[in-house]
């Protein structure tokens, strides 16, 4: 960090501040605590029948590989509201949103990836900027060495595993 995005000032320095017990960067002027936080990374499983729908990635990073429809959580919007937003932006689909499937926790790169099974009433959906194919997979079609992120494999691998079960529950777990 440059310069303090309170007043401007250039005189930023890496310290504890009084109370707190980590580094933070603080405006040496106006004493301003500039707070840096994990992003949240949200999406959905998108389910029609007996397939999940994942798109191949338009963008980077990973381009090329497959994932299921997540990104970032914007300002002024709920959870729920992302995922839906992210699979309409990424493949123009719709669901049911159902359960929250994984909250997953990825310090190494200050991001937690929060995933919801959703049902699609029908298989429609479309390429997009950020996808440049779509398609419908069964459990035994999933290319599992071409996807994107673990946290997409994560969540992919726990949802088979609920639906075998007949009960979906919340998997929490930290992506080292």
């Amino acid at each position: 960090m440059k310069f303090c995005s309170a007043c401007g000032s250039a005189e930023i320095a890496l310290r504890i501040p009084e109370g707190d017990h980590r580094e933070r960067y603080v405006c040496e002027h106006c004493g301003i605590v500039h707070y840096q936080n994990p992003l949240i990374v949200c999406g959905v499983v998108p389910v029609f029948e007996d397939r999940v729908m994942l798109c191949r990635r338009g963008i980077e990073p990973r381009y090329g590989k497959w994932t299921l429809p997540a990104g970032f959580m914007e300002n002024g919007e709920s959870v729920e509201e992302g995922a839906l937003r992210e699979l309409a932006e990424e493949a123009c689909a719709t669901v049911a949103l159902g359960p929250l499937l994984t909250v997953l926790s990825v310090p190494y790169i200050s991001q937690v990836h929060m995933m919801y099974l959703g049902d699609m009433a029908e298989p429609k959906f479309a390429t997009t900027p950020e996808s440049t194919e779509i398609r419908l997979f069964r459990e035994d079609e999933i290319p599992w060495q071409e996807l994107a992120f673990r946290t997409v494999k994560a969540t992919l691998a726990h949802y088979f595993e609920c639906r075998a079960r007949g009960d979906y529950r919340l998997k929490r777990a930290k992506i080292e």
